[in-house]
């Protein structure tokens, strides 16, 4: 990402960080690109991937912003995050038995 967790450097890295934090994941690593030109460069040349942020779970490219933003919205961010152990389970809704209004 563009800058840290706590200080974002860019619209793109604080939406991601952001994201995260919606969904309850309280761990998860960042690395500066800003502070090493290598690094910037190679996270892109090893992902095949032009912008930063990029997002990896367990070790596996997950896209960058746009993707993230996608993700969420459609719910898939949460199952794959849950399905990761990376945040707890949703809990399940209730459902409400039909009654009938009294006469």
């Amino acid at each position: 990402m563009k800058g840290t967790p706590d200080e974002p450097l860019c619209g793109f890295s604080r939406a991601v960080v952001q994201i995260l934090q919606i969904h309850g994941v309280k761990d998860f690593s960042a690395v500066n690109c800003l502070a090493d030109a290598d690094i910037r460069q190679g996270i892109k040349e090893y992902s095949d991937w032009p912008t930063i942020p990029q997002v990896y779970v367990k070790g596996e490219f997950m896209g960058g912003c746009d993707a993230m933003i996608q993700m969420h919205q459609s719910g898939e961010l949460h199952e794959l995050l849950e399905k990761h152990g990376l945040v707890e389970p949703e809990p399940e809704e209730t459902t409400k038995k039909d009654t009938k209004p009294s006469e």
